[in-house]
């Protein structure tokens, strides 16, 4: 079928990929380096946590306007402004000491004096990253919507969301050796300049499909195939806006989804490395081989996610339908990661396995989750909700972040740090099926928003 209709479809989707693989490598760089940085500066697990959350909420605000941005100006300019401003701000962070100097000698004035000066050096570089960065989902769900026909997109999804898995992966095998050789800022610089190398390729490869001469016509009709009439994308209609969308049972299903689990990710992301130094001494390059396998059980779950509701809808399931069925089944997995406590103790390699489950659990439904909006919006709306609900998931970032340095710290002193660490995993072991029932009470049967 795929030689009959075309393929150039897919080709959209590994860029989307490879792009998704550097916002996580780009992002996973100071994690990595958490334990020298936090040896170097001094800082405790509420100055990390901060740095941490200044990224996820400038993220979640960046989302919000990402979104409305990408749909106003396109998919190919969106992408081309965010991979330009988060590799910017990547590199930023080799100099977040002189600036954080020169922010005190210029702004201390209004309180940031009280601020030590790695750390204002580092929230100002999370922050140019973090606006960056934000356009990366709005714009690839997009391209996804224009490229790809609905009982295609989830699986398309779930690959270009294997990237932030690979991101994790190659993270940990070139962050601590480039660190080694050449000292933790060449790490930031290093990584930041592979954003411009996959942006000539995007500039290149990328139009519209309507005017995407590399696509055939039988492919474009196979992309159309099952669009309704409200979903084809009329450049000339007055844009969607947020108090239009707010109004939609749909809208908040979405916002919800991603407020209640989006956390569970960043918790992982940012914590991962702290948890296993703390639990079992390790540190830079032994931290490796743990990272690799788990974050490869993740890259697996994101792809067979992404394909898990084709399953049913083969059987003759309507789509929706078919992506609720399979996120209840995906939303259950995640409570293995209530073991990775108890069970930690007999071996490392438990709970690594263990919370590797949880995190391909949550790609697998993170790539439904991003489709259920190209399920039930208009084309021209996917960005616009798709930051709205990403600014949801960041705030829920924010408050499982700042929740896990405070409990860490306080229990650290006294003395019963694995405490922090059972409450945490059992919030992200729950987080899954209490999103689902949500999702399905505000939209029980599928609805295609009419604006």
């Amino acid at each position: 079928m795929s030689s009959t209709i075309g393929k150039y479809r897919w080709t959209i989707c590994a860029l989307l990929f490879f792009a998704t693989t550097i916002n996580y490598l780009d992002r996973q760089v100071l994690s990595l380096l958490q334990p020298t940085l936090e040896e170097k500066f001094g800082w405790t697990n509420s100055n990390y946590a901060n740095i941490a959350a200044a990224f996820q909420f400038t993220y979640a605000v960046a989302l919000l306007f990402a979104g409305k941005f990408i749909d106003k100006i396109g998919t190919k300019k969106g992408y081309i402004w965010a991979i330009v401003l988060w590799s910017l701000g990547a590199m930023l962070h080799a100099w977040a000491i002189p600036m954080g100097n020169v922010l005190i000698k210029t702004l201390g004035w209004i309180g940031l004096a009280a601020v030590p000066v790695s750390v204002l050096g580092f929230i100002v570089s999370r922050a140019v990253l973090a606006i960056g960065e934000a356009g990366n989902f709005p714009a690839a769900i997009k391209a996804t919507a224009e490229y790809f026909p609905k009982r295609e997109r989830s699986y398309a999804t779930g690959i270009f969301n294997s990237g932030a898995n690979i991101g994790a992966v190659l993270a940990p095998l070139s962050v601590p050796w480039i660190e080694s050789k050449w000292g933790w800022e060449a790490a930031f610089i290093v990584i930041g300049v592979i954003g411009f190398v996959w942006l000539f390729f995007w500039i290149i490869f990328y139009d519209k499909p309507d005017h995407q001469k590399r696509l055939s016509a039988a492919e474009l009709a196979y992309i159309r195939k099952d669009d309704e009439p409200d979903e084809v994308v009329d450049e000339d209609t007055k844009r969607v806006t947020w108090t239009q969308l707010i109004k939609f049972r749909q809208t908040w299903s979405f916002i919800l989804g991603k407020f209640l689990t989006d956390g569970v990710w960043w918790f992982f992301l940012f914590w991962l490395p702290a948890y296993l130094k703390n639990a079992y001494g390790l540190e830079k390059l032994e931290l490796t081989l743990p990272l690799t396998v788990l974050y490869s059980i993740t890259m697996i779950g994101s792809v067979w996610g992404g394909w898990f509701p084709m399953y049913f809808i083969n059987k003759g399931m309507p789509v929706y339908q078919a992506r609720m069925r399979a996120m209840i089944m995906i939303a259950i997995i995640p409570l293995v990661v209530l073991l990775a406590q108890p069970l930690g103790g007999i071996s490392m390699w438990l709970p690594v396995l263990l919370i590797g489950i949880g995190t391909a659990a949550h790609q697998a439904w993170s790539a439904n989750l991003f489709t259920t909006v190209s399920d039930m919006f208009p084309k021209k709306a996917v960005g616009s909700v798709v930051g709205m609900g990403g600014m949801a998931g960041g705030i829920g970032g924010v408050i499982i972040t700042k929740l896990g340095g405070y409990l860490f710290d306080h229990f650290k002193a006294l003395g019963h740090l694995e405490t922090g660490y059972t409450i945490m995993f059992a919030i992200c072991a729950v987080a899954y099926v209490i999103a689902w029932a949500a999702m399905k009470a505000l939209v029980p049967r599928h609805k295609l928003v009419k604006i």
